[in-house]
């Protein structure tokens, strides 16, 4: 604006204490205490593409799933060959009935083609369309990364781990979903 000397510069610690932001390096803060996936059933789409990566992704996705007491027989695995196929695997499987989310979990690492855009945009996409026509919560677990290196960061131990994140973002959400919709979970419904 022309004119407007009073206007304000806001830095980013101006901004998070203002609005909670997280940094760069922060984690979403959870009363892990007081969530649980006892009683609860989940379904991880995985792709097979980077299946290096992708393994710790579901390492860390169970991690997460256990560490909040999930029920042995609650997680259910599908695989599929990359990325683009997660969205449709994932709509099938909140479909079914049997899951109260879906925790979709795959890699894509940019190339030298915009194959990545087209991809990485389609899979994002359709695991959000997915999730509001079902009404059943659809957690996006894909890393985006420029390079491995970016991508190997990423999947690392625990918290800095995408599939245990995407895993602890499920449990948190049918915890509300439980709490202030009266959702029963899908194993109470089914009587397993």
């Amino acid at each position: 604006m022309v004119g407007n000397s009073r206007r304000r510069h806001y830095t980013q610690r101006d901004l998070s204490a203002k609005y909670n932001l997280r940094s760069k390096n922060s984690h979403a803060a959870t009363e892990r205490g007081t969530i649980s996936a006892k009683g609860f059933r989940f379904a991880i789409v995985a792709s097979r593409w980077h299946e290096d990566i992708v393994s710790r992704l579901m390492s860390g996705a169970r991690a997460a799933l256990n560490e909040t007491s999930a029920d042995e027989n609650a997680i259910e695995l599908f695989r599929v060959p990359g990325s683009f196929e997660i969205p449709l695997c994932a709509l099938k499987a909140a479909r079914s009935g049997k899951f109260d989310a879906v925790i979709c979990l795959g890699v894509i690492i940019r190339g030298e083609t915009p194959h990545f855009e087209y991809v990485a945009g389609e899979a994002a996409r359709g695991v959000g369309e997915a999730s509001l026509i079902t009404g059943v919560p659809l957690l996006f677990g894909v890393i985006t990364a420029d390079n491995v290196e970016q991508a190997n960061d990423r999947a690392g131990a625990d918290e800095n781990n995408k599939g245990y994140e995407a895993a602890m973002a499920a449990v948190e959400v049918v915890n509300l979903y439980q709490k202030e919709f009266g959702q029963e979970p899908h194993a109470i419904a089914r009587g397993s």
